[in-house]
Order: structure tokens, then sequence, then C-alpha cells
């Protein structure tokens, strides 16, 4: 079965070809979207159906195309066959995920219009923190904030733990039931959850993709009273927001988002950049000890994510602030090397693994379970 998966995010659109069951990419290609006012979304989409037609792959062939949304709510807590009342809903969504869902919605009107006449399913990212506990779903906020404004935790990066679990099984050569890890996605957006027997049980995001981690762009968890004095020195909401968003994160102290620059400057000795990387691992294994607090023992720590499998040196300081949990930091060429692609770094226990996120492959194995 011939897939075309499309994952839309802020700055790109990732697009993958799988002729399932093969896991090997028939194609792939990442491009910058078209200007977003007016039709940018659409021209983005036909410019991937042109890049597919240039790489030999005829477009009549797709038989299916699946979409990565980032929320889905309380609604989607698992793929969704797409029709017009589950894109207006994922619009719906979009003040819970700015950066992504209503990008998503154009993405999936635009993918329909230029690939009709086979089925689109949606893939959710929330969907995975289903079985999230109410413990680690509710705030501690009055009940009528529950009740009248569905303030609730949902957890996101789902499609790409889902596939750590099962990477981490095969690895280890045990059945997921049987495991209690925590996967630590690490990218552009940052997150660590606690899987006990396949099931998420934790996770640092929360209601929207703003909470936890520190993030390329993003603050992470920051005390709320900072918002609010924000507020009250007379920054309108709109751009607290943006602020939070767009220029935060490891951009907001070291100067730019890109961990392998931040490495480098690091090197040549600017300070912004070394405090950027500081804050950013020390958040981050704080991040992972916290969600090995909800599980029964701590078989092993994975990283994926574009930082997670590329940045040896971040995650040996990660693994090193864990050493107080038995975590050991990869040693030899496993700590020093850049590799890719999924290896078991430190055997442990608990073990430390690199897994290569493949969120396109859970997405078009929707279509084989329909």
């Amino acid at each position: 079965m011939r897939i075309l998966v499309l994952n839309p995010g802020s700055a790109t659109l990732k697009a993958t070809v799988l002729d399932l069951p093969a896991t090997d990419p028939r194609f792939e290609a990442t491009i910058e979207w078209v200007d977003p006012g007016g039709d940018g979304i659409g021209r983005t989409v036909r410019d991937v159906a042109q890049a597919m037609r240039a790489d030999g792959i005829d477009t009549r062939t797709i038989e299916g195309v699946g979409y990565r949304v980032v929320h889905g709510g309380e609604r989607f807590t698992g793929p969704a066959v797409v029709d017009d009342d589950v894109v207006a809903a994922i619009d719906d969504l979009a003040d819970l995920a700015p950066l992504h869902n209503a990008v998503a919605a154009g993405t999936i009107r635009a993918g329909r219009l230029a690939f009709a006449g086979v089925p689109h399913i949606a893939a959710f990212d929330t969907a995975f923190h289903a079985t999230l506990p109410a413990a680690a779903r509710r705030y501690p906020v009055p009940d009528d904030w529950v009740r009248g404004s569905g303030v609730r935790r949902f957890g996101f990066h789902g499609l790409s733990v889902a596939w750590s679990t099962a990477r981490a099984a095969e690895l280890l050569d045990r059945p997921a039931r049987d495991l209690a890890i925590v996967v630590a996605h690490l990218g552009g957006g940052c997150s660590v959850t606690a899987v006990d027997r396949g099931r998420s049980v934790d996770t640092s995001m929360g209601m929207t993709p703003l909470e936890g981690l520190m993030m390329a762009t993003r603050a992470g968890s920051i005390d709320p009273g900072i918002v609010f004095r924000r507020l009250r020195d007379g920054s309108p909401a709109v751009e607290v927001e943006s602020d939070l968003e767009h220029r935060s994160g490891l951009l907001g102290v070291g100067g730019t988002g890109d961990m392998a620059r931040l490495l480098a400057l690091r090197t040549e000795g600017d300070e912004r950049a070394g405090l950027a990387i500081d804050l950013f691992v020390r958040r981050a294994a704080a991040g992972v000890a916290a969600a090995a607090t909800s599980l029964p023992r701590l078989d092993a720590l994975v990283f994926t994510g574009g930082i997670g499998e590329h940045a040896a040196t971040i995650r040996a300081d990660i693994c090193q602030r864990l050493r107080i949990l038995g975590v050991p930091a990869p040693t030899g060429a496993a700590a020093a090397a850049a590799g890719t692609g999924d290896a078991i770094l430190a055997s442990g226990p608990p073990a430390v693994l690199r897994v290569h996120a493949r969120e396109d492959l859970v997405i078009a194995g929707a279509f084989l379970a329909a």
C-alpha cells in the first residue's frame, strides 16, 4: 500500500512516501512553506506533488494520505478518517497549539484537493497520552476552570514516543508491556514522557506545547507570575504569548535556537551559548528525573528528536546529571561520536538508547490498522 505522509511544522512541510509494509521511504522531502498568506499552503502541497513526480513517482499511485496533527483535544484519542467535520474540529483547537493546528488543517484541506479519491487519515500527537491517569491530567486549579474551560494536561510528541517505545522494546529484546522507560524527545520542541507497560503515565508538556522543558524558541515552564508582571508592565497579551513561543528558550538565552550552532559557539568561548546549553541540560535532566518518579523502576532512557539523536555531548551531559538515579553516562565511542540511528549507547540498567524518530511509520500504520 503506497502512503503519502505529510508532517506540517511551523517552518516546513515534511513529506514521505512509504510502500507498506516496507519501512524504507520511497521518497522524502522537506519543503519550506511558500508565503503562508493566501494559497501558500496549497502551493507548498502542490510543490510536494511536483517533487514526487520529478523523483519518478506517479501521484496517481498514492493510495492514502496521512497527516500529523499536534493537538487532538479531548475528542481525538486515536487516528481519525478525515472529513469536513474533522478538519473543522482541528481548526477549532488552534488556540491550544497555535504554531501547528491551523497549519495542519490547511495542509489537510490542500492535501484532499491534490490527492482526491483516496482515504485521508489524521494522527494526533496527543492521542498517545489518552492513558494519562487523573493525577497526571489534572492541574491544581479551581474546579470551575476544569469544567468551564476544559483546563487539563494533554501531552504531545505522542507519535514519536509511540515509535520510541516500540523500538526500545526491539533493541532491548523485551516486550513493551514489560518495560518502564522515559522517552526524551529533544528537538525544536522538547518533552519527556514516562511510559509504563506501553502506556503514557506522565509527560512534561501540558494543555499546550508551551509547558515543560526549555526548547529551541519556547520557554517551557516558568513562573506564571512573570506573565502577569509583563502584562502589568503594559505588554499586550498577544505579544507576551508570541515572545514565549518564538523568542525564548535557546534563542532567548543563547541568541540562536540551533543547538549545533550553540555548541560551536561555546567552543569559541561564547558565554551566552554556554549558559543556554547549561540551562537546557539542567532542565532536560530535571524533566527526566521527574518523569521517572511515575514509574515502578527505570529500565531505559531513550533519546530521540533532532538534538536527542544527533547531539552526543548533550546526551552525555544529561546522563551525567542523572547519575544519582543510576543512569550510566555513555563512554568511549558512544559518548564522543555524533552518530545517528537506533543504538544502545549504554547497557545499564537503566539502558541508554538512541532512536531515530519515525512518526511517518506510526501515521502510515493507521492505514493498515483501519
